[in-house]
């Protein structure tokens, strides 16, 4: 006797350049409503992993980093917040959901879920202007603040805001990440700005290791042969640049201290980033759109998932805005140096963005706030069928 699937509510949702599907906690089925395996293996038959074939076919997955995503929600247990956000990357041809960090993107669509689904007080709702919804970052014990647009009681999802890597306009949406070092750690985990990292087969590599949005490795692009103009065929389609560029992640990884051995790497996929940055060159977006040298601050490629993101991450580009205001990492210098409060960085495709408030306080620097824009909206919403 086949078992038959069962209906969990849900919402599929675009959330800046990525897209998941969204749950509320209390909307799981019980098992599934603490971590653990449960938790786990309704999240991958949902999203449609393991998959051999890559393409999770038989899920809800887009066979991208991007759109291999999970959400849960549920009324905040914190003080001074509105709703708790527990992030879940789904591995395509694993078993496997990494719990380690946030996504950013994701997050422009959170304040929007919580609205619509009662998560947020009525009384710190207005009919008609900006809400401002208190998000307690669970992954990462971070507090994030994401303005909603709201127009005669309801969440405004249309608008004229264009975001590279996005086909359509919408409403913008902007997010504040307060006090964004990621998770407990310093700044910096090794106490430098600037580092030499040592990876076999590789080489010497000049390395900025920060903990901001998300623990994110900078390399110059030019150290390992790039330009910083590459777009994600001229990586993705490269077997041995996946090797290099998961190799120096490894070992990077071991200096950041987030793992102590780099076979500890492959079950610690979605963090750390790996990233590599460059001086503003012109150069045309996977779009066709032409970029112009004169219009960004530098260049920025990052790697999500083993690939080379066809946009930005929205945590990479938080570590981005902060790296970017701190004298002397790669990301400033490469941005020109000096005091950056403010960068709009060139990605594969097209532009964003980002700025930060960094300062030093008894030798160490503490980063208060990140700063972007994004935007989200419900592409779907109802149940989704899945055996449990």
């Amino acid at each position: 006797m086949f078992k038959p699937q069962i209906k969990v509510p849900a919402t599929y949702m675009r959330g800046g350049t990525s897209k998941g599907v969204f749950f509320n906690l209390t909307d799981l089925p019980k098992p599934a409503q603490v971590a653990g395996e449960a938790r786990d293996n309704l999240l991958l038959r949902v999203i449609g992993s393991p998959d051999p074939y890559g393409k999770q076919t038989d899920g809800m997955g887009g066979a991208t980093s991007s759109t291999s995503k999970t959400v849960i929600l549920s009324t905040s247990e914190q003080t001074n917040h509105d709703v708790d956000y527990l992030f879940g990357q789904v591995a395509i041809d694993k078993a496997f959901v990494d719990w380690s960090g946030n996504c950013g993107n994701l997050t422009s669509a959170v304040g929007a879920f919580a609205i619509s689904n009662g998560l947020v007080n009525k009384n710190r709702v207005p009919d008609n202007g900006i809400a401002i919804v208190r998000v307690w970052q669970a992954n990462i014990k971070k507090s994030i603040l994401v303005h909603v647009p709201m127009t005669n009681g309801e969440v405004q999802e249309t608008g004229d805001f264009e975001l590279d890597g996005v086909t359509f306009p919408a409403a913008e949406v902007k997010l504040e990440f307060v006090d964004p070092a990621d998770g407990d750690g310093a700044l910096f985990p090794t106490g430098n700005v600037v580092d030499d990292l040592e990876v076999p087969d590789v080489g010497t590599l000049k390395a900025t290791m920060i903990n901001a949005g998300i623990p994110t490795i900078f390399i110059n692009a030019e150290d390992i042969g790039y330009t910083g103009t590459e777009l994600q065929d001229d990586i993705n389609n490269d077997d041995a640049a996946l090797k290099k560029l998961e190799t120096i992640r490894a070992y990077g990884a071991v200096k950041m201290g987030l793992i102590t051995n780099i076979n500890e790497a492959q079950a610690r996929q979605h963090t750390p980033k790996v990233a590599f940055v460059a001086k503003p060159v012109a150069y045309n977006a996977s779009s066709g759109k032409h970029i112009d040298a004169g219009s960004i601050n530098l260049l920025v490629r990052a790697m999500s998932m083993g690939k080379l993101h066809h946009a930005m991450m929205g945590t990479a580009a938080v570590a981005i805005g902060t790296a970017a205001a701190i004298d002397g990492t790669l990301v400033n210098m490469a941005a020109g140096g000096g005091a950056l409060s403010e960068v709009n960085f060139g990605h594969p495709s097209g532009t964003l963005k980002v700025g930060a408030e960094a300062k030093k306080i008894n030798g160490d620097w503490q980063v208060t706030k990140a700063s972007m824009s994004r935007s989200a909206r419900v592409l779907m919403e109802g149940v989704v069928r899945v055996l449990f």
